[in-house]
């Protein structure tokens, strides 16, 4: 596939340290500084991210509300204008198709926010379940950038540069039409790092202008751009699942947690009945949490195993009270129990973080498992997640008075 490039590419050409290929063929700045730095000042000040490699779908007309219900596994009949709601899009096995985020303007007209890699897919399967239901369907992601402020410090930054719109009763998960600098634009109170966060739906021929515009006067403020590096670590400690690697189609929303967002009581939805089996008949894996004790990442699909057997290494321990003894040295079992689906240094939890796909025998919190990491095992725990801020304390939060870690 031919390389994709968002609205902002010339920018991140120019100030990034690199650029690579990431999901939907797209390229994507991995930092522009220290990528610790740029996940730090996020947590602590504000940071911005270019986030235009997600995809808009727009659905209007008299069949829209019922076509959305029916595509996905959560409720928007009960959603009023000026509200999103988050959801995954399962096949009729249960798959996940995507995980999206679903805005309603009015009882005609809503968009569907989808994941960077799927987004041709999930446009398609919109696009073809839209047939004779009286709706209109419109691929507009060409027409949109998607900056995001996200950081404690993100409120008191925007107050000083949106118009037209008031972010004090703006809640979480919802929406307001505004304006900055010239720039008429929808902020939506959201985002994929755990902190106060908002998300500025954009005109793509505007993004340029709009995102230097931040960039100058949110000096103030310590705003730093981040990029996909400092994303992962983001959202890793948070747990949150990224499309692809930690779910895809192989996967419903129960392996991967995301089964609070089924409504059941709904009358009919896409892959209603293979979810209400999974449900009785329960799970053989899930995606859990590890810590992993050691100072290296885990790659993408690293296999993860119980442990069999203890045995005495050949090497000395040469410092602290047991100075002298041989080291124990822990082997994987017989047979692999999961994969790696994400990895990366927490670094406000100061941690090797991992979320793995791992069999249920093994899945409990406290459980000892072994994780290769560069060819060698590596002993790991599983453990609750999110790895940070687990109450969601921060992201509710109105500003930096409030924040809590």
């Amino acid at each position: 596939m031919p390389d994709r490039r968002a609205p902002l590419y010339d920018f991140h050409l120019r100030s990034a340290w690199q650029i690579v290929k990431g999901a939907g063929d797209y390229l994507f700045p991995q930092s522009y500084a220290s990528p610790v730095e740029e996940h730090n000042n996020t947590r602590t000040n504000v940071g911005m991210q270019d986030l235009s490699t997600m995809g808009e779908v727009d659905i209007k007309g008299p069949g829209a509300e019922r076509l959305i219900n029916y595509l996905l596994v959560n409720e928007i009949r009960d959603m009023h204008p000026g509200q999103l709601r988050y959801s995954t899009i399962c096949r009729e096995d249960g798959g996940v198709v995507d995980d999206i985020t679903v805005y309603k303007f009015n009882d005609e007209h809503f968009m569907i926010v989808t994941s960077s890699g799927p987004r041709k897919k999930t446009a398609r399967w919109i696009s073809d379940h839209a047939i004779g239901t009286s709706t209109y369907v419109t691929d507009i992601t060409a027409a949109i950038a998607l900056p995001v402020v996200q950081g404690p410090r993100s409120k008191d930054y925007l107050q000083t540069v949106v118009q037209d719109a008031d972010l004090d009763p703006l809640k979480f998960f919802r929406f307001t039409k505004a304006r900055i600098a010239e720039t008429e634009l929808i902020i939506s109170r959201s985002g994929y790092t755990g902190e106060l966060g908002y998300e500025l739906y954009t005109p793509a021929d505007e993004a340029g202008a709009l995102w230097e515009h931040i960039l100058k006067t949110g000096r103030e403020f310590s705003l730093l751009p981040y990029g996909v590096l400092a994303m992962q670590s983001l959202r890793l400690e948070k747990a949150f699942p990224l499309y692809g690697n930690d779910v895809n189609e192989d996967y419903t929303p129960f392996h991967v947690g995301l089964d609070r967002w089924i409504r059941f009581d709904k009358r009919d939805f896409i892959g209603r009945e293979a979810l209400l089996r999974v449900r009785e008949e329960g799970l053989a894996e899930r995606w859990v949490g590890l810590v992993i004790h050691g100072d290296n990442a885990a790659a993408v699909n690293a296999g993860v195993f119980s442990i069999g057997q203890v045995q005495t290494s050949n090497e000395r321990i040469f410092t602290g009270s047991e100075a002298g003894e041989y080291m124990d040295t822990e082997l994987p079992g017989d047979r692999q129990i999961g994969i790696v689906t994400s990895s990366a240094r927490g670094h406000t939890v100061g941690k090797m973080l991992a979320m793995a796909h791992i069999s249920t025998a093994h899945s409990w919190p406290g459980s000892r498992l072994l994780v290769d990491v560069n060819g060698r095992p590596t002993p790991a725990t599983v453990t609750r997640t999110p790895f940070f801020d687990p109450e969601g304390i921060r992201l509710r939060a109105q500003g930096p008075r409030k924040v809590q870690g």
